[in-house]
């Protein structure tokens, strides 16, 4: 059973992270340079001259396989609390990984029944 008292540290967290934000966006609002051009609004990309529209179309394959790479390398981050506690969670806690397992596994297998990793097609 948890009490209040525990979450402070999380609390003081989230206050450090919200105060940091706000420091930030103020900070750069008062120090950012506020010269506008035509030299200085020009896009800079390592001192080649842009060629081109930068709103020139991707393939939605690249996007796609970008988004299931995040979202399945986020899922496994969710293994390494239970790799810490093996031995603690007995076996519930291994049935409920295979339950996350076997979720994540049907989720794997939809996308590439659906070709969503298949790059030629």
């Amino acid at each position: 059973m948890s009490l209040p008292v525990d979450y402070i540290p999380v609390l003081i967290q989230v206050a450090v992270a919200f105060a940091f934000s706000v420091v930030t966006l103020i900070g750069s609002a008062m120090l950012g340079s506020r010269v506008h051009g035509k030299v200085k609004d020009d896009t800079f990309e390592c001192g080649i001259a842009y060629e081109g529209d930068a709103r020139s179309p991707f393939s939605i394959k690249y996007f796609l396989t970008a988004i299931l790479f995040v979202l399945f390398d986020i899922e496994i981050i969710f293994f390494y609390p239970y790799a810490l506690n093996v031995r603690e969670f007995g076996v519930e806690g291994f049935l409920a990984v295979l339950t996350f397992i076997s979720i994540f596994l049907i989720g794997f297998f939809y996308v590439v029944k659906r070709g969503a990793l298949n790059w030629e097609k």
